[in-house]
């Protein structure tokens, strides 16, 4: 196999909330094409990292560098153009429900482009078709299920062709079925358009079918990283225990 090229390092990444240590020293990086599992059991600290990853936290401590540059120090222009490289997926969905699916989708190209409105409406169409979603476009979220708004919710957050998806626990409350279509969508991604997938689970099913590599935080540290295989075999407490129950703690 080819070597790959780090996108994404977290370097020494130390916060607390009040008294509380969150996260001690977290270190891990991410290649280009890899769909890398965050993984970790509830105050592990995996949604924050995955929060300062996204700039939604100025870290006190440590450092985070995507594609190569420091995002604590770059520019508001650099900070518009990387945060346009990052398609993101809440574990809500988060799309507006006075909005149709078609609206909620053309946002961005809107705000962020100068293309024409006939131009979008095909670029939202094929995205749409992408996650099997097309007929869909002209309904409101109250009338979509739980899978169809996370296949919504992916549309949106590839509308932009980023090279990058960050997702905060994307198969939460869905059902087998619904969250294998989901996890084959991912895998879509990756081996179609080469996205860097981040993605922060405690899906075992999920893990098991898509992740290259898995990080896990255990009290706020890092106490694995690698590959999947490795991580499903490994002899350290936290993660045996982890897989041995089939899920951990979202």
């Amino acid at each position: 196999m080819e070597d790959k090229n780090e996108i994404i390092r977290v370097n020494n990444l130390n916060a607390s909330f009040g008294e509380r240590k969150v996260l001690s020293g977290v270190s891990f990086g991410i290649n280009e094409g890899e769909i890398c599992v965050i993984l970790g059991g509830s105050g592990s600290g995996k949604t924050t990292t995955l929060k300062y990853m996204l700039k939604l936290y100025r870290p006190p401590e440590g450092c985070i560098h995507i594609f190569g540059k420091d995002i604590a120090t770059i520019s508001e222009e650099e900070q518009t153009q990387l945060y346009l490289q990052m398609g993101v997926i809440y574990q809500n969905g988060a799309l507006l429900n006075s909005l149709t699916v078609m609206d909620n989708i053309a946002l961005l190209p809107q705000q962020h482009s100068d293309l024409p409105d006939e131009v979008i409406r095909e670029m939202v169409l094929m995205k749409l078709a992408l996650v099997n979603l097309r007929d869909a476009a002209y309904l409101y979220p109250s009338q979509l299920s739980g899978g169809m708004l996370k296949r919504a919710a992916l549309a949106r957050a590839i509308i932009m062709d980023p090279p990058m998806l960050f997702c905060d626990e994307p198969g939460s409350g869905l059902d087998p079925v619904s969250l294998a279509s989901l996890d084959l969508l991912f895998l879509n991604l990756k081996e179609k358009f080469g996205i860097t997938i981040v993605l922060v689970t405690h899906e075992v099913s999920t893990i098991s079918r898509i992740a290259d590599k898995v990080v896990f935080l255990h009290e706020g540290r890092v106490i694995f990283e690698g590959g999947k295989k490795e991580a499903m075999q490994s002899d350290i407490p936290a993660l045996k225990d982890f897989f041995s129950k089939g899920a951990g703690l979202s």
